[in-house]
């Protein structure tokens, strides 16, 4: 049941590929507008660390795989920039340890800042 459950968000997730993740420096959040309602991650950037520090997705737009499409474009947004995750937030966490994949952007003093990865 947990691989159909995963399967089943990846193919949620594929309905926002053209959805593009927009950077807001000012408020620090790296945003995803779906449907008129804005999901984000609140980040912080350190040199070449990009702490994921919380996820936020609107009622409107829960269980319909938003909150792990955001992550996912936000782990090639770091990919893309040659930056160094750290993953503070459960849900990233939680995402990380599905799609092993992204580990290997994943800061290799990360543990430093978070307890359980």
């Amino acid at each position: 049941m947990q691989c159909d459950l995963l399967n089943f968000l990846d193919l949620c997730m594929m309905k926002y590929d053209e959805e593009k993740l927009k950077v807001n420096e000012a408020i620090h959040h790296l945003e995803l507008e779906i449907e008129g309602n804005i999901a984000f991650i609140d980040y912080k950037l350190a040199g070449q660390k990009l702490f994921l520090i919380h996820t936020e997705v609107p009622p409107a737009l829960e269980d319909k795989g938003v909150g792990s499409a955001i992550v996912q474009k936000a782990l090639q947004y770091a990919k893309d920039n040659d930056f160094k995750i750290v993953p503070i937030c459960p849900f990233v966490q939680s995402y990380l340890k599905s799609h092993l994949e992204w580990l290997q952007i994943v800061a290799p003093d990360a543990d430093r800042f978070v307890h359980k990865l």
